[in-house]
């Protein structure tokens, strides 16, 4: 895993693990799951590596700096890294989208 792991980006020993447990799930489990399925291996690859994080956790939207409502994220890990899972043979733009206005949004 150390290969994912460069100073120069913020929390990288941390992100590093996650792709590196996000890549273990891959290689095991290959393509076609649904994503729960996808993430409860995730959740057992990182209880393996030490990774500190809550699962389907709720959090709040803001807007203009008052709560509208809430979204789960997949996991947030170590309290500062947000992790969405994605059962897709091919990333698109709506799901960086995604990812990028729930990251804005909370906070």
């Amino acid at each position: 895993m150390k290969e994912t792991v460069k100073p120069i980006y913020k929390h990288s020993e941390i992100t590093g693990k996650i792709i590196g447990c996000a890549m273990k799930v891959h290689s095991e489990l290959g393509n076609g799951f649904q994503e729960i399925i996808y993430q409860r291996a995730l959740a057992i690859e990182m209880q393996k590596h030490n990774l500190i994080f809550n699962r389907e956790l709720e959090m709040a939207i803001y807007y203009d700096g008052i709560d509208i409502g809430k979204r789960r994220v997949d996991f947030l890990v170590s309290d500062i890294v947000m992790v969405e899972i994605k059962a897709t043979s091919k990333l698109d733009e709506a799901h960086l989208a995604q990812v990028l206005i729930i990251w804005k949004l909370t906070n």
